[in-house]
C-alpha cells in the first residue's frame, strides 16, 4: 500500500489527547499543531484512525499543497489533480473551504465555488458529463485549507464529523459532543479505573453521552463501529476488503470487551431525559449493560457493592438555571452529596465558571481547559477524601456590593481619585443633560469608563423619579481586590452627590464577561418595576432583579426609527427581550406586531409594556425559540409576510430551552436568510449584534441588499464606544 500524508482535526485543547490516541494505534510519525495532528501512513492506518479515534473530528488525506496568490492559482491548483482517479463523472461531491490570513481569497463561500468549478469543468471537458453536489453524504468530500499563500487540498475520509458515533437520535441536540465527553473521561484516567472494575456514575446524565462514551472506552468498543457512512466509502481508491477486515476485528474486540464491563450508572431528575438516554443506550446495543434511572442529585448515591471509581458529569452552567443563588445552592448540595456518599471515589465535572467549583467545598487538581463548542470551560478533577474538604468562603456578588456600600467613608476612599472622578462625572452630566433635553431623551448613559481606573458605566433613568444604574466592569485579575473595592466605594460616595439622587435610588451590578444568556438571568427577587418614557412610549424597567434593566439604551435610535416607519406595517420582533421595539412599532401605528422570545418572563414583561400604552392594531406574543420558530415559518406553504422586522439575536447561547448551540458568527447567514424569507417585497429587516468581532458574510447573502447603518444607530451618549453594536438594514435585491 502507498503511504499518504494524513491530518486529523480535533477541537482546540485536545491535540495532546489525539496525539496519544494515534500513538496507541501504532502510528509513529506524528506532529501536533493547533487543533490537529499531522501523521503518515497507508490506507489501513487512515481507516484505523477513522474507526478508532475518540477525540478526532475528521481524518484528511492530503492530495497536494500549492501556492495561491490569486483566484486563478486556486483554480489551477485544483485542476492539477486528475479527479477521475478519485470519482466517476456521475458521482457526487461536496467542498469544505476555509481560509486564514489570505489576501487572494478571504470569503469561504467564494473559495468553495472556485474549487467546485475547477472540478466540474475538468470532468465535463473529459467526459461531457459533470458530477453533482451532495452536501449530506457525497461520494467524496473535498477539503481545502488556505493559510496565507499556501493551500492544502485533502480528501475528507471521515465524510462527516467523527463525533457523530451513530447512537444518538439526530433530532436531539446534546449539550456536549461525543468527542468532548471522551476527552473528559480520558483526562480523568477512566481507562485505568475501568480495568480495575471501578464503577462509573453520572448523577446528571442528560441524554447519556458520558455514560456511552465511558462504556465504549471500557469495552474496547470502536467509536466508529455504528456508523454506516464514511467519506471513503464512495472513493474510487477505497480498499473495501481492508475496511471489512478492520471492522470484523473491531466487532470481535467489542464482543469480548462488553462481557467485562464494570458498573455504569446514570441518574437524572427529568423523566423525558432518562427515556432519551435509554433510547441512545439501546441504539448502541448496550441495554442491560448501562443502568439509568430517575433520581435527584441528593439521592445519587452508590450501592455498597459497587467498587469506588469515577463520578463524572456536565452539571448545569449558571445560564441554565434560574438565579445565581440557585446555581450556587445546587453546587453546594452537590458537594455535600459527594462528601456524604463518595469518599474514596474520584470525581470530575466540566464547568464554564470556575468559581462555581469552590461551592463544592472540595479541593481540586489543576483545572484543565477544554472547549464545549465556542465556550471555554474547565475540567475539574477531585479526589473525594476528607483531607480535601473545606468550607467555601467565596463572597457572592451581593456580599461585595453590600460591603462596598457600607464602607463609604473617608477612611476607605481615595480622595484624590474620587475628586477626579467627580469632576469628570460633573462635566459629562452638564454635556449630556443638555443634549438629552434637546432630544427629549429621558434615559441615557452619562459615563462609560472615561477614567480607566474607575471602570463603570453609569446610566440615568428619569421617570416619576430619577434612578441611577451602575455597571462595574469586572476588574482584571492583576488588580488587587481590596484596591478595586476602595475605588468602588469612592464611586458610590460621589455618584449620589453629583447626580443629586438618594443613595437608595442608586443600583450597582458587576458586569462580567458574558456567558451565553447571563444578561437575562435573575440577580434577585425584588420585583420592583418603574415606568419610564421614550419617544412617547411607556416602558417598564427593573433595576434590582436582572443584570440588564429591560431596556437597551444603545438601541434607542433604531427603536425610534421603527416607530417612525411602522405606520400600517406588519412588524415582527425576534429575540424580542422585553418587547420595547414592539411598543414603539405599535405607537407608530403598526397594523400588527408579533413579539417572539424564548423566555416566559420576558414575554410577560413585553405584554405588560404593551398594556401600558394605548395603541391600535393587533398584537401577538409568542414564547418560542426564535430559531425553531423561524425554521418552521419558512417552510409553511402560505407563510406570513412582514413589512418590518427587527432581529437582535444573542452572540452565543446554549440555553437548555434552545434545541442547539447558537453562535452568531457561524449561524448569522441562515438566521438572516430565514428572517428575510418572511419579508414582504418592499419590507425592511433591521439586523443588529453586539459581538465586537462580528463579520457579515456579504457574499453568502448576495441575494439581499445590505446597508451598514451602524453610525446612524449609535446614539450620542454611546459615541465614545463605536463598537457598542453593529446594525444593518436588509431588503430584497431589486
Amino acid at each position: 500500500m502507498p503511504t499518504y500524508k494524513l491530518f486529523a482535526t480535533t477541537p482546540k485543547a485536545m491535540e495532546t489527547l489525539l496525539t496519544e490516541e494515534l500513538q496507541t494505534l501504532g502510528i509513529t510519525q506524528i506532529k501536533a499543531t493547533m487543533a490537529g495532528v499531522a501523521f503518515e501512513g497507508d490506507l489501513e492506518t487512515a481507516y484505523r484512525a477513522c474507526l478508532w479515534s475518540r477525540t478526532a473530528n475528521r481524518i484528511l488525506l492530503v492530495l497536494s499543497s500549492f501556492e495561491v496568490k490569486s483566484q486563478e492559482d486556486l483554480y489551477n491548483g485544483i485542476q492539477a489533480i486528475d479527479w477521475f482517479e478519485h470519482m466517476n463523472p456521475d458521482d457526487t461531491f461536496a467542498v469544505s473551504f476555509s481560509a486564514k490570513n489570505s489576501e487572494a481569497i478571504n470569503n469561504t463561500h467564494f473559495g468553495a465555488l472556485k474549487v467546485k468549478d475547477a472540478i466540474v469543468d475538468q470532468m465535463r471537458d473529459k467526459f461531457q458529463q459533470r458530477p453533482s453536489i451532495d452536501t449530506a453524504q457525497p461520494s467524496i468530500r473535498i477539503n481545502v485549507y488556505l493559510q496565507g499563500e499556501l493551500a492544502q487540498l485533502s480528501l475528507d475520509l471521515s465524510g462527516e464529523s467523527l463525533h457523530r458515533r451513530g447512537y444518538r437520535d439526530v433530532n436531539i441536540k446534546a449539550p456536549m459532543k461525543e468527542n468532548l465527553a471522551a476527552a473528559m473521561l480520558l483526562r480523568c484516567g477512566w481507562p485505568q479505573i475501568a480495568k480495575q472494575q471501578g464503577a462509573l456514575i453520572d448523577p446528571m446524565c442528560g441524554s447519556g453521552t458520558l455514560l456511552l462514551e465511558g462504556a465504549m472506552i471500557a469495552a474496547d468498543y470502536a467509536p466508529g463501529l455504528l456508523r454506516d457512512y464514511f467519506g471513503f466509502i464512495g472513493w474510487k481508491k477505497h480498499d473495501a476488503p481492508c475496511w471489512e477486515k478492520l471492522r470484523a476485528e473491531a466487532q470481535q474486540r467489542k464482543k469480548r470487551g462488553i462481557e467485562t464491563l464494570p458498573i455504569i450508572v446514570g441518574f437524572d431528575q427529568n423523566r423525558q431525559t432518562v427515556n432519551t438516554a435509554l433510547a441512545h443506550i439501546a441504539n448502541a446495543g448496550l441495554q442491560h449493560k448501562i443502568h439509568v434511572e430517575r433520581r435527584d442529585i441528593e439521592e445519587a448515591s452508590p450501592a455498597s457493592s459497587w467498587k469506588p471509581g469515577l463520578l463524572i458529569c456536565n452539571p448545569p452552567y449558571g445560564e441554565r438555571l434560574g438565579t445565581e443563588q440557585e446555581t450556587s445552592d445546587l453546587y453546594k448540595r452537590f458537594g455535600e452529596s459527594l462528601k456524604a456518599h463518595f469518599v474514596g471515589w474520584k470525581a470530575a465535572m466540566i464547568i464554564s465558571n470556575p468559581e462555581l467549583g469552590f461551592r463544592l467545598g472540595i479541593r481540586s487538581q489543576k483545572p484543565i481547559t477544554l472547549f464545549n463548542g465556542a465556550l471555554e470551560c474547565k475540567l475539574l478533577r477531585l479526589n473525594i477524601e476528607e483531607n480535601s474538604f473545606f468550607i467555601p468562603k467565596a463572597k457572592t456578588q451581593e456580599d461585595r456590593i453590600t460591603q462596598a456600600l457600607d464602607s463609604v467613608s473617608t477612611e476607605h476612599v481615595d480622595t484624590v481619585g474620587a475628586d477626579m472622578f467627580a469632576n469628570r462625572l460633573t462635566k459629562n452630566l452638564k454635556k449630556f443633560s443638555r443634549w438629552a433635553k434637546q432630544q427629549s431623551v429621558n434615559c441615557y448613559r452619562v459615563y462609560d469608563a472615561d477614567l480607566p481606573e474607575y471602570a463603570v458605566a453609569i446610566d440615568i433613568y428619569q421617570g416619576e423619579q430619577r434612578w441611577v444604574n451602575i455597571q462595574e466592569y469586572e476588574p482584571p485579575k492583576s488588580i488587587d481586590q481590596h484596591k478595586a473595592d476602595q475605588r468602588l466605594a469612592a464611586l458610590l460616595a460621589e455618584i449620589p452627590k453629583v447626580l443629586n439622587v438618594p443613595r437608595e435610588q442608586v443600583f450597582l451590578k458587576i458586569r462580567k464577561k458574558q456567558r451565553s444568556t447571563d444578561q437575562y438571568e435573575k440577580q434577585a427577587e425584588l420585583g420592583q418595576f418603574h415606568t419610564i418614557e421614550e419617544g412617547g412610549c411607556k416602558l417598564l424597567v427593573n433595576f434590582g432583579d436582572y443584570l440588564d434593566t429591560g431596556l437597551f439604551l444603545d438601541h434607542r435610535p433604531i427603536r425610534m426609527l421603527i416607530q417612525k416607519q411602522a405606520k400600517d406595517k406588519r412588524f415582527l420582533n425576534l429575540f424580542a427581550y422585553t418587547g420595547s421595539a414592539s411598543v414603539h412599532a405599535a405607537m407608530g401605528g403598526a397594523k400588527s406586531t408579533t413579539t417572539i422570545d424564548m423566555s416566559n418572563t420576558y414575554i410577560a414583561w413585553a405584554k405588560n409594556n404593551m398594556a401600558l400604552n394605548k395603541s391600535t392594531g393587533e398584537h401577538e406574543f409568542i414564547q418560542a425559540d426564535c430559531l425553531d420558530w423561524l425554521a418552521l415559518a419558512t417552510k409553511q406553504e402560505n407563510k406570513q409576510q412582514y413589512d418590518l422586522i427587527f432581529l437582535d439575536p444573542p452572540t452565543f447561547s446554549n440555553s437548555k430551552r434552545m434545541t442547539d448551540v447558537f453562535d452568531i458568527q457561524n449561524d448569522h447567514v441562515t438566521l438572516i436568510n430565514n428572517a428575510a424569507s418572511l419579508l414582504a417585497a418592499n419590507g425592511i429587516l433591521y439586523f443588529s449584534t453586539n459581538f465586537r468581532r462580528f463579520k457579515m458574510d456579504l457574499d453568502a447573502l448576495a441575494d439581499l441588499k445590505i446597508v451598514d447603518m451602524t453610525k446612524q444607530t449609535v446614539p450620542e451618549d454611546f459615541a465614545r464606544n463605536q463598537r457598542i453594536h453593529y446594525c444593518w438594514s436588509i431588503q430584497h435585491a431589486e
